[in-house]
C-alpha cells in the first residue's frame, strides 16, 4: 500500500506471479505461464476482498482498477473505496495482516507434467479473468489462487475443455473439508 502526496492510498500487488509454484492443491501443484493473461486484460475485472462479490474494491470497467502484465506477473492497482470493506482492507494492509493476493479465472488451455513426485499443471491461457483479490489464504505463496482440478484433467481429452468457476471450486473444497 502506498500513500500519495494528496493523502490517498493506493493498493498495488501481483495477483499472479509467473512460473511460481502453488501450494499442494490436493495432489498436484500449479504455475502460470507468462503468456496466460495476454487475451484477457480487456475483460471486465473486479477487485474483491477474499473473492467476495459483496466486498468490491474496484472495477476495470469503471476505471477504478487497473491491470497490467510485466515480467513478474499480473499486476493490479486500485484506490480503496471509502466503504467498510475499503477501510477494513486498508487497516489490515497497514498492519501486515493481509499481504497476499489471488485471482479468479477460468482456464482456456493448460499443460500437465506428471513426471515428478507430484503432478504440475501449467496454466497456458486464461479463458476469462473475473477478479483480482487481496486475500487471507492464497494457494500461491508468492501471489495467488486459481481454479484447478487434476481429476478433470484425467477425465478429458482436451485440456482446454476444463472451464470451472473459482466459486464452484471453493464450494467443492468447503464440502471436502467438512467431511
Amino acid at each position: 500500500m502506498e500513500t500519495r502526496e494528496d493523502g490517498t492510498q493506493t493498493v498495488m500487488g501481483y495477483a499472479s506471479v509467473f512460473n511460481s509454484l502453488s501450494e499442494n492443491l490436493g495432489g498436484f501443484r500449479e504455475q502460470v505461464h507468462a503468456d496466460a493473461f495476454n487475451d484477457v486484460l480487456a475483460d471486465d475485472v473486479r477487485a474483491l476482498f477474499n473473492h467476495n462479490p459483496d466486498h468490491i474494491l474496484g472495477r476495470t470497467k469503471s476505471g477504478t482498477l487497473s491491470l497490467g502484465v510485466d515480467t513478474k506477473g499480473l499486476r493490479y492497482e486500485f484506490t480503496p473505496p471509502d466503504t467498510t470493506a475499503g477501510r477494513d482492507l486498508s487497516v489490515s494492509l497497514a498492519r501486515g495482516d493481509i499481504d497476499q493476493s489471488s485471482f479468479g479465472f477460468t482456464v482456456r488451455e493448460d499443460e500437465w507434467d506428471e513426471s515428478g513426485d507430484i503432478p504440475v499443471r501449467t496454466i497456458m491461457k486464461v479463458g476469462r479473468l473475473f477478479d483480482v483479490s487481496p486475500v487471507t489464504y492464497p494457494a500461491y505463496p508468492d501471489a495467488s489462487v486459481g481454479l484447478r482440478s487434476l481429476d478433470q484433467h484425467h477425465e478429458t481429452e482436451k485440456p482446454e475443455a476444463v472451464d470451472m468457476s473459482l466459486y464452484h471450486r471453493k464450494l467443492e473444497l468447503a464440502e471436502a473439508m467438512s467431511k
